[in-house]
Parts: structure tokens; C-alpha cells; sequence
């Protein structure tokens, strides 16, 4: 029998993934497959851990079948990750499957399976581990009363992103405002530090001398995280860190980069107004 459906592919972000760019960054995308179609998400510009926060909406997918089977094993789906170049083709990053959650259309669209939950992919670039991807993919049964009877994408809605779906309410994190601050890092010769999270970054000031005075004339920098995190500390993007030798007429050479996978030590929280008040008066 056919069967067809609508496949909804979340893509939120990827994190740690692979430097293809001598910068010791990459200009990410994910090109996702799924039987005979394919789809991209936007390119990302240097970046090793790229917030798409975005939905990819596969119409009229045609699976031949039965109903159970395809509701209990699903077809397999592709993702590839790749490296868009200024020129020539993208380089390819790394791959990962995964199986959507399938709803079919005599089914109700409600807890504990739908909306899907957003999960961790491992991707690969042949035998390495080559980074992660945060997704959700679900596979919904078009009936014959046709896609009207899907259920709805609920927001947010973004006019600045064009016709760019961004993950619905309900799947997409809980998200809250965080600051990255840089303190006193440690030093190389005529180095620049650069620190980056959620597409978002600072760069320290430049040791003239390391020699003669190895230390960073400013000891603090701060910068507001582009997009807000999740409040989910499992679900936030690493740190990325690099260290940069600076040269005559403007180049300069990457002397090492590290990324913090955890951000739980670093996360200073305010303390709670209210209880400081109580506290001090009771």
C-alpha cells in the first residue's frame, strides 16, 4: 500500500564540530536526506557550533507499506554536515542518521510521544567522532482529509529570516540570557585570544611583548551570547577558545584552540532579591 506523509525535520544546532577553514573555524550546514528528497539549512559563518534553529518541511513523501510497519521501522534518515567554501564545492564534516517519530493519521498528536523531543546525534567523519547535532525529526501520515488535518506549526515566527521555518514552541528549548566573560587567560607570545559561543564572540587585547611583559592589559571582556541558551545546562553550546599568533601586515597564524563542553562550572546565577531580603530581616 502507499502511504504518504509529511516529514518535519528540527534542526536546532551542532556543537563541536570539525575546523575545515585555516582559521581553525568552519561556515557550517546540514544538508538532510530522506528516501528520494533532500534539504538544506542555512550556511553559518565561522563557527564550530552553528544555532540554525531551523525546520525543514519534506511534503508528499511517498512510502509503500504497511501501515504498522512503517509506524514501528521507519525509513532511515541522512544527515550530512558540510563546509561551505568561498570557492569550489562545500567540504563534507561529518554524517549521522537517525529515525524520525512516526504519527499516523488515526492517532492523536499529544504527550508522551508528540510534540518529539529534541536529542543528541553523534556525527562521524569515517571512524572519528566529528561533533553533535541537537534535532527532532517526526514523520506524520497525510490523511484523506490531506495536510489540513496536520497539526499546526506553532510559532515563533521571524520576518528578518525570510521564508526560514524556525523550530516550533514546544520543541525548541526553554531559553534564558547568559554573558561569556573572559578572566585572566593564559599567555603565549604575541598572542590574541578569541572566544566564541553561539555564533558570538570577543576578542583580548594584543601582548605587544610576551617577553617583556606577558600579561593582557585587559584583564576582563564581555559580550551578550547572540541568541538566548537554553535554560537546560545539557543543551548548551560549548565554549570555543582560540589562540592566535599576530604578524606583520595583518596575518596572523592559529597557535591552538580548545573547546569547553560545559559551561555548568562557569555559570554565575544572581542571588534572589527577594530571599536577600528576608534573610535580613528575619
Amino acid at each position: 500500500e502507499k502511504q504518504v506523509f509529511q516529514l518535519r525535520a528540527h534542526m536546532y544546532q551542532a556543537r563541536s564540530l570539525f575546523a575545515a577553514d585555516s582559521s581553525g573555524l568552519s561556515d557550517p550546514f546540514a544538508r538532510v536526506f530522506f528516501i528520494t528528497q533532500s534539504q538544506c539549512t542555512e550556511v553559518l559563518n565561522e563557527t564550530l557550533c552553528p544555532t540554525w534553529d531551523q525546520l525543514l518541511v519534506f511534503d508528499n513523501v511517498e512510502l509503500y507499506g504497511e501501515a504498522h510497519e512503517m509506524r514501528d521501522d521507519p525509513p532511515i534518515i541522512v544527515i550530512e554536515i558540510y563546509d561551505q567554501d568561498t570557492v569550489g564545492k562545500a567540504d563534507f564534516m561529518g554524517r549521522t542518521f537517525a529515525k524520525p517519530v512516526v504519527k499516523m493519521s488515526d492517532e492523536q498528536y499529544c504527550p508522551p510521544r508528540f510534540p518529539p523531543q529534541l536529542e543528541y546525534y553523534q556525527i562521524y567523519r569515517g571512524n572519528s567522532t566529528a561533533g553533535d547535532l541537537l534535532a527532532a525529526f517526526e514523520l506524520l501520515q497525510i490523511g484523506p482529509g490531506g495536510k489540513s488535518d496536520l497539526p499546526p506549526i506553532d510559532g515563533p515566527t521571524d520576518i528578518d529570516r525570510g521564508p526560514i521555518l524556525p523550530v516550533p514552541l514546544g520543541i525548541r528549548p526553554v531559553l534564558s540570557k547568559y554573558r561569556v566573560e573572559r578572566v585572566n587567560l593564559a599567555q603565549v607570545d604575541r598572542p590574541r585570544v578569541d572566544i566564541e559561543c553561539a555564533g558570538k564572540g570577543v576578542q583580548s587585547a594584543l601582548i605587544q611583548n610576551y617577553k617583556k611583559n606577558p600579561n593582557f592589559s585587559t584583564l576582563v571582556k564581555w559580550f551578550e551570547v547572540v541568541s538566548d541558551l537554553p535554560e537546560n545546562e545539557l543543551l548548551h553550546p560549548p565554549l570555543n577558545i582560540r589562540v592566535v599568533d599576530c604578524r606583520a601586515f595583518g596575518r596572523y597564524t592559529l597557535v591552538g584552540s580548545h573547546a569547553v563542553s560545559s559551561l555548568r562550572k562557569f555559570i554565575y546565577r544572581p542571588p534572589d532579591k527577594m530571599a536577600q531580603h528576608w534573610n535580613m530581616t528575619g
